[in-house]
């Protein structure tokens, strides 16, 4: 466990440090808050399912699936109660409500948006693009350990599958 931990804090101290400059950070600050609580998924789903109504009850499951994955995210973060990242002099980017970091709910509900939707037709480069690109903002604005965002993915997949 300990070899983990060193390799999660060795990832998000390169994350943390690498390429960042005030108009980067202000565009992923944006980019990460249009994942909060799977919203933009679900948002997807349900205009998915108005501009098809002939798979209306698909895209409907789909945007479900990705609020169901967000609430198993939050049991899973009441049981594990691992703490938000702190870096010594490279504080977070970004105002979190919730201490607890494990798994990432961004991870967890775009992967399971990008799994759902794919398995509906959608293509999936896209979709997996949008989901990394979710999940890689909160370990590169500090919010983040990369293992809470490698749990989270799985964990949305697992769920969408």
């Amino acid at each position: 466990m300990r070899a983990l931990a060193d390799l999660d804090l060795a990832l998000l101290r390169a994350a943390r440090t690498a390429g960042h400059t005030p108009a980067r950070e202000r565009t992923v600050r944006w980019f990460s808050r249009s994942g909060e609580h799977g919203l933009v998924w679900v948002v997807f789903g349900l205009a998915g399912a108005r501009l098809d109504p002939r798979r209306r009850r698909a895209w409907r499951r789909a945007a479900a699936t990705v609020a169901l994955a967000y609430l198993a995210n939050q049991l899973v973060k009441l049981a594990v109660p691992r703490e938000r990242p702190r870096l010594p002099g490279l504080p977070g980017l970004i105002e979190v409500g919730s201490r607890r970091t494990f798994p990432s709910a961004h991870a967890t509900t775009s992967f399971a948006g990008a799994r759902a939707y794919a398995k509906l037709g959608v293509p999936a480069a896209p979709l997996y693009t949008l989901a990394a690109g979710l999940a890689a903002s909160r370990v590169w604005l500090g919010v983040h350990h990369p293992s809470d965002v490698v749990a989270g993915a799985a964990l949305g997949t697992l769920i969408a599958s």
